[in-house]
């Protein structure tokens, strides 16, 4: 069993289960098991979809994608979510297209180390991720000032903050109901749809 609640088939799907089956499809046709976790409350998944492609896909951001990759990365290590840490690793490298350079950001941020791997803005806003995730009642004014002085604009933050703020909704989900990878394909989607409204 790839989870400790019950994912309802795709293949059987009616209605408005269907319905968020089909936007939740991969460009293979597969569901992930990450959104097949919310078929016995299928607005869920449409909330958790929109959601996850508005802050991590969408055309306005800036930020290049292998780094909010990182970024999400690096919070689903801090929250010990490996499936996460997996669809998204492979995705980072995959956008990377640099071996040594994704060898040195995966060994860093396995190591809670992301000033072995980033400097300046870059840095900034990993500290602030790691801040974020592990402590994000103790994030003050101070360490977007950080990321500031570094050279990150408030809606750099905000993207880095959003990115953020989604893997710690997302690895939640994905440990509290023992979400597995059994049946994905890990990675990232080439022709994956990355802009919604």
């Amino acid at each position: 069993m790839s989870t400790w609640i019950e994912m309802l088939p795709v293949e059987n799907a009616t209605g408005s289960l269907k319905e968020a089956y089909d936007l939740a499809k991969t460009p293979a046709g597969t569901v992930d098991n990450v959104m097949r976790i919310h078929s016995q409350r299928p607005h869920t998944m449409v909330g958790h979809l929109t959601l996850y492609r508005s802050v991590l896909h969408h055309q306005d951001n800036t930020l290049p994608l292998w780094f909010l990759e990182a970024v999400g990365v690096f919070t689903s290590l801090l929250n010990n979510c490996e499936y996460s840490f997996k669809h998204h690793c492979t995705n980072m490298r995959r956008l990377l297209k640099d071996d040594e350079r994704f060898a040195a950001i995966e060994t860093a941020l396995r190591g809670q180390a992301p000033e072995a791997a980033f400097s300046g803005k870059e840095l900034a806003l990993m500290r602030y991720t790691e801040k974020l995730t592990i402590s994000p009642g103790k994030v003050e004014a101070a360490d977007l000032e950080a990321a500031k002085s570094a050279g990150a604009t408030d809606g750099e933050i905000l993207e880095v903050n959003q990115v953020c703020a989604y893997f710690c909704y997302s690895n939640r989900t994905i440990n509290g109901l023992g979400v597995t990878l059994a049946g994905d394909t890990v990675g990232y989607y080439k022709d994956q749809q990355k802009d919604q409204d």
